[in-house]
């Protein structure tokens, strides 16, 4: 009887929704719009060259990090004091998004690493990254990217400790999740794994390099070098990996061929980076029982995260919009009106948008911008600098699936909190 009940309420709720769904609203069909456009911006621009990278690190990491290596620095019985100082600065190399840290979250938690630091780590992926903290002293000025490197370092620490002390729990070394080892018969692949991860690590941040914009300069002269300096990691990537999988040198030699007449042939580096991932798949396949495991551990984070992501941004674009002006059914100039001046709501405002809407990379910065003209306070600014890039509802369905629902309210309220507050107290000090 109840099983009859539950489907005669979600009968009439979508009855009800269907009736009522106002088809005909200029503004709804707008944020329908919208809701696809920054599903296709995310598409482009991220999924080949950022998400798809980030799994396969993330794989990597279930197989040739071993759980006493992430338990050593990152877990429950490490020197928190260093665990922290590790996870807090990962930021730093890793030029990543709210939703493209995931699966590297997912890699070390579930191979053992403190709630904390862990938390700490997912925080700081996306918060502290040297290009964003650069471009946002350049662009909205020198006190707001100093405040938002420190901020973000603070608040990753403190963060990730209110966590570890809120849930004060007796977990296995393992997390729950044993793993294979990495145990090699004899032979120390330390250096190579060490190489292998700098390679991986190296492609996805070069691959995903901005344009500045500016024409001249150091950035400007690494973004036109960008791809070069790719292909240079790729080629350390596979010997690297010709090492840890004992692949053939044919096949490495012939994948490297590959690569290099798609990209002389159609002069396109996205189709070349998909025939990358293509070869490396099959390399994969063809490796021994460890490259397969590499592959199934990519798998099963793909398929965790990827629809989760993609319903959260049509439900971000919807809401609140995508780039280009696409307005989402929330008005644009309904969020400048709440957040000018220095408030305690107006920088609570600014960190709850900021935590539920979607920011790629770096289009924190141009957003933030044209609010600050239309009257954003720079508290409010710094608030959502500090909430929009760690957070986003994409961001929050995926983690509430790796730890959980009352994990990730906590860990929303915390991100939200100490950002109003940081914001606030910038708007004093400024």
């Amino acid at each position: 009887m109840n099983d009859d009940l539950k489907k005669l309420f979600w009968i009439i709720v979508i009855f009800l929704f269907a009736y009522f769904l106002p088809i005909n609203s200029k503004n709804f069909q707008e944020a329908i719009l919208s809701s696809f456009f920054l599903l296709q911006d995310y598409a482009q621009k991220h999924v080949i060259l950022c998400l798809v990278p980030a799994f396969f690190i993330a794989g990597a990491m279930g197989v040739f990090i071993s759980s006493d290596t992430v338990l050593k620095y990152l877990g429950n019985k490490a020197n928190q004091i260093l665990a922290y100082l590790i996870a807090s600065v990962s930021g730093t190399i890793l030029a990543v998004c709210s939703c493209t840290v995931l699966p590297l979250f997912a890699g070390i938690y579930k191979k053992g690493a403190g709630l904390g630091p862990a938390v700490a780590f997912l925080y700081s992926g996306p918060a502290i990254n040297v290009l964003a903290i650069i471009l946002t002293a350049k662009v909205l000025g020198f006190q707001i990217g100093l405040f938002r490197a420190l901020f973000a370092v603070s608040l990753s620490i403190v963060i990730g400790i209110l966590m570890s002390l809120t849930f004060r729990e007796k977990k296995d070394e393992s997390n729950g999740n044993e793993i294979v080892e990495n145990k090699d018969e004899g032979k120390n692949y330390f250096l190579f794994n060490i190489i292998y991860f700098f390679a991986m690590i190296g492609i996805l941040i070069f691959s995903n390099w901005a344009k500045t914009d500016s024409s001249t300069g150091f950035w400007f002269n690494v973004f036109q070098v960008k791809w070069l300096i790719v292909a240079i990691f790729t080629i350390l990537f596979g010997f690297s990996l010709k090492k840890i999988l004992d692949l053939k040198l044919s096949y490495l030699l012939i994948s490297l061929l590959i690569l290099a007449l798609t990209y002389l042939i159609l002069r396109s580096p996205i189709i070349t980076f998909v025939v990358g991932i293509i070869t490396l798949i099959i390399l994969l396949l063809k490796g021994n029982d460890k490259s397969k495991f590499w592959l199934d551990t990519t798998k099963d984070f793909t398929f965790q995260i990827m629809p989760l992501l993609f319903s959260g941004i049509l439900i971000a674009g919807f809401l609140l919009g995508a780039p280009n002006g696409r307005i989402g059914i929330i008005p644009s100039n309904w969020v400048s009106k709440l957040v000018g001046g220095n408030s305690i709501f107006a920088n609570l405002f600014a960190s709850v948008v900021g935590a539920f809407m979607y920011f790629a990379t770096l289009t924190e910065i141009p957003i933030i911008q044209g609010l600050m003209n239309s009257g954003m306070g720079k508290g409010p600014a710094l608030s959502l600098l500090l909430a929009g890039p760690a957070l986003s509802l994409p961001n929050m369905l995926v983690i509430r699936s790796i730890m959980g629902t009352k994990k990730t309210f906590f860990y929303v309220l915390y991100v939200i909190i100490l950002s109003t507050l940081s914001g606030f107290l910038f708007g004093f000090i400024k």
